[in-house]
């Protein structure tokens, strides 16, 4: 993937601003430990892309260390007067939409001076079903957008990759449940399924897809979509998308309640699964 090309700002407290990839958090270790990975992995591509030098930090919403604001008041007393908040989330939902601008918001009350951009979330974007195809049903949403998005992307693998059937399929929230969705393609005649989990990390949905989908008669089930270099890739774009708004003499200097932190909607994030025939 080619990243757009972004030229260092003249002075200031460093040549690229850091990076805290913001993710949603779990009390399951592996998840805590793949974020990490990731991270690394967007330091080092950063690098072969002529982004030497970036500052890369993993941080959490919940149930792990460090917390968004604690990540954002080690890079203020280091001295950083600007970062790139990335969620790292695969759709657009309530927690890229609400909770995480309001954890900003509050975060930016005690660092005065420190100025923001907050990028767009993961997906939807093509790289995604490249490294799906490599991993070869990820967690439902209450929010329809959030699963059309899903059913969305469903369509166009069906039809970008010869596939007999996509179906999108949801853990929590929305149906029909991954299992569901193999039961009802192998009987309409499908010889064999595969399910892909469109899921960041490891955890409890994605051994939850993984076993319930087996027990249905899948005949295969990927992990998680985790370090992938498709998602650095991804990563890497979204920050460069975002930190082109520090640019501007005012951009993105956020105020507790202002608006600046982009359109954003009130429900529940999404992970759902993509099972083929």
């Amino acid at each position: 993937m080619r990243h757009p090309q972004l030229s260092p700002p003249a002075g200031g407290d460093q040549a690229w601003p850091p990076l805290v990839v913001a993710a949603h958090g779990s009390t399951d270790p592996r998840a805590a430990a793949t974020v990490t990975d990731l991270a690394r992995l967007v330091r080092a591509r950063a690098g072969r892309a002529g982004r030497r030098g970036l500052t890369v930090r993993a941080a959490y919403l919940g149930h792990a260390l460090p917390s968004v604001p604690d990540a954002l008041r080690a890079l203020y007393g280091d001295g950083c007067s600007r970062a790139v908040v990335l969620p790292l989330l695969l759709t657009e939902a309530y927690h890229s939409d609400t909770d995480l601008p309001a954890v900003l918001r509050a975060a930016r009350r005690g660092l005065p001076g420190l100025r923001l951009a907050y990028g767009r979330p993961l997906g939807p974007h093509p790289g995604l079903l490249r490294a799906l195809e490599r991993r070869l049903a990820a967690a439902g949403s209450s929010r329809p957008a959030a699963n059309a998005a899903v059913a969305r992307m469903a369509a166009a693998w069906r039809s970008g990759r010869g596939w007999r059937a996509v179906v999108p399929a949801y853990a929590s929230a929305a149906s029909p449940s991954p299992a569901q969705a193999v039961g009802d393609l192998l009987r309409a005649g499908a010889p064999r399924v595969a399910v892909a989990t469109y899921l960041l990390a490891p955890g409890v949905f994605a051994d939850q897809v993984r076993e319930q989908t087996l027990a249905a008669g899948a005949h295969a089930v990927s992990a998680a979509l985790g370090a992938a270099p498709e998602v650095a890739d991804i990563v890497i774009e979204r920050y460069v998308q975002a930190a082109a708004q520090l640019a501007r003499p005012s951009a993105f200097a956020i105020a507790p309640d202002d608006g600046e932190m982009g359109p954003r909607g009130n429900a529940h994030d999404a992970a759902d699964a993509a099972c083929h025939a």
